[in-house]
């Protein structure tokens, strides 16, 4: 019998940089006062990050939602917008605030995102662009996607807020649609306590991303559009600069945990888990596994786990399409599979400083005869 936890495990936490090199960092705020407003930290981020990621082009923001929302009303888009709803609150309510009036379109029972064979019937003369989901860090197929929205001339957003670093084919997430979204929050494998931005192929967007995350403030005296403060500061970005030297590590760590979930649970029945894209170089963000027929179900693997004091989490539960400020506009069994797989869904503790021990008693609770 496994013994319960001394200290909780959280189903994340966040990777820090060793504190004297954030120390350090700090240092030149305090002798210029230049806090926010992007000052050196912030440029110098927004180019590697801009790098790393193989951007065209990059916008630095507060944090991931507001990079989401304000990149779709950089688009100037009108009428309806598909989406997924099995994703994080963000994806759909940057489309609602914006005016917008969120299609769900279901998702495929592998990897869980949005399934390109009922997209098309989801497009109509009201549509005006797709925001597709890299759920879990699993690709969405890109290429069904681009193909229809060329054809349909719509425009395509990624919610990439979980595919930073990952490439398919050797080419970046950031590379994909008119733009893409990343999160820097600080549960993310890459983060900057907060924080987030935004790629995209049109060079033009860039002034009016930076003018709309600044109020809408186009000179000294001169504000032509309806902004919001999005700015990321200096702080973060001290963070994120940090944390960018080590990502690479941070993620091998990640790998290694992942495959000793793999080699634990892998073939077991009733246990499912994502069958990994070899055209994908992963990030190991996250750990689901989705209990479909197994001895036992989701819920009750979730409280077992917490009685040891480690904490899975029900990463999506609820769809969005059944949140109750939803509900009234939309029905969930119209995305049968999206509601089946947030009911059997569970995402394990993994972080890049998670002991390997924690793993296998997380396994032999799982598997408990």
């Amino acid at each position: 019998m496994s013994e319960k936890q001394k200290k909780p495990v959280a189903v994340t936490r966040s990777s820090l940089p060793p504190l004297d090199e954030y120390v350090e960092m700090l240092k030149p705020l305090w002798e210029s006062a230049w806090l926010t407003n992007m000052g050196d930290y912030h440029e110098q981020f927004k180019e590697q990050v801009k790098e790393y990621l193989g951007a065209e082009n990059f916008e630095l923001f507060v944090n991931g939602h507001m990079a989401l929302e304000l990149a779709l009303q950089a688009l100037e888009l009108k009428g309806e917008v598909i989406t997924t709803p099995f994703s994080f609150a963000s994806t759909t309510h940057a489309i609602v605030r914006n005016g917008l009036k969120p299609v769900f379109c279901d998702i495929n029972p592998l990897d869980y995102t949005l399934d390109v064979e009922q997209l098309e019937d989801r497009i109509t003369d009201q549509t005006s662009a797709i925001v597709p989901v890299h759920v879990y860090g699993n690709f969405c197929d890109v290429e069904r996607i681009e193909e229809i929205a060329r054809r349909h001339n719509l425009k395509v957003v990624y919610d990439a807020a979980h595919a930073f670093g990952e490439t398919l084919d050797g080419k970046g997430a950031a590379r994909f649609g008119d733009m893409s979204m990343f999160s820097f929050h600080a549960t993310k494998v890459f983060h900057s306590i907060e924080g987030g931005g935004v790629a995209f192929n049109d060079e033009r967007l860039s002034r009016r991303l930076y003018e709309l995350k600044n109020f809408g403030i186009t000179g000294y005296e001169s504000v032509e559009y309806v902004g919001v403060n999005g700015k990321m500061n200096e702080f973060q970005a001290a963070m994120g600069l940090c944390n960018l030297r080590h990502v690479d590590g941070e993620i091998e760590k990640r790998k290694n945990l992942a495959r000793q979930y793999e080699k634990r649970l892998s073939g077991v029945e009733g246990i499912r888990l994502c069958k990994e894209n070899l055209r994908v170089r992963k990030n190991y963000a996250y750990m689901p596994v989705v209990f479909d027929g197994y001895k036992r179900d989701r819920d009750w693997v979730f409280h077992e786990l917490a009685r040891y004091n480690i904490h899975a989490r029900k990463y999506f539960y609820p769809c969005i399409n059944s949140y109750a400020c939803y509900r009234e506009q939309f029905d969930e069994r119209e995305t049968p599979v999206a509601a089946r797989i947030s009911r059997q869904v569970l995402t394990l503790p993994l972080y890049a400083d998670l002991d390997p021990e924690v793993v296998d008693k997380i396994c032999d609770i799982i598997l408990e005869e």
